[in-house]
């Protein structure tokens, strides 16, 4: 297995899964989801929002972390994407589950997300991509973020 073979910590270890790959074959995804977390692995289920998103997966399947697709990021200040975004947080809040709210790209709506409740942000607001050879000089010339209270 990968995993002793490079000895890193199964709890490091994120796999991501789209709505589409539970379509398919949802037993088999149950299956290898319960394997992956016995081993420690963590799974977050991307781009929640898009495509056939349904309540039966937080219950069906046991995951560790929910990203919000970018789209109800950028239309926060819409009244319907606002309370879904809200409604997310706290569904998640309630079932353990880490809330990531993806695309922020604006002060305003890190500021809103925040006051959401909201655990974690992804964006250009807080990070361009980049090779890794950039990252640990651009790491050490950012000052360290606050963290959210």
């Amino acid at each position: 297995m990968v995993l002793a073979e490079t000895g890193l910590d199964p709890r490091r270890l994120e796999i991501e899964v789209t709505e589409s790959a539970l379509l398919s074959n949802p037993q088999v995804a149950l299956a290898i989801f319960e394997d992956l977390r016995a081993l420690g692995v963590r799974v977050a289920l991307d781009d929640f929002g898009t495509g056939f998103s349904s309540l039966s997966y937080f219950r069906m399947f046991p995951f560790d972390k929910v990203k919000i697709d970018r789209s109800f990021v950028a239309d926060l200040a819409g009244h319907a994407s606002r309370a879904i975004i809200q409604w997310v947080i706290e569904l998640s809040r309630n079932l353990g589950i880490v809330v990531v709210a993806e695309g922020v790209e604006a002060s305003a709506q890190l500021d809103t997300l925040r006051e959401m409740g909201c655990n974690q942000v992804r964006g250009f607001l807080i990070g361009r991509p980049q090779a890794a050879t950039g990252f640990e000089s651009e790491r050490r010339r950012r000052p360290r973020a606050k963290r959210a209270a």
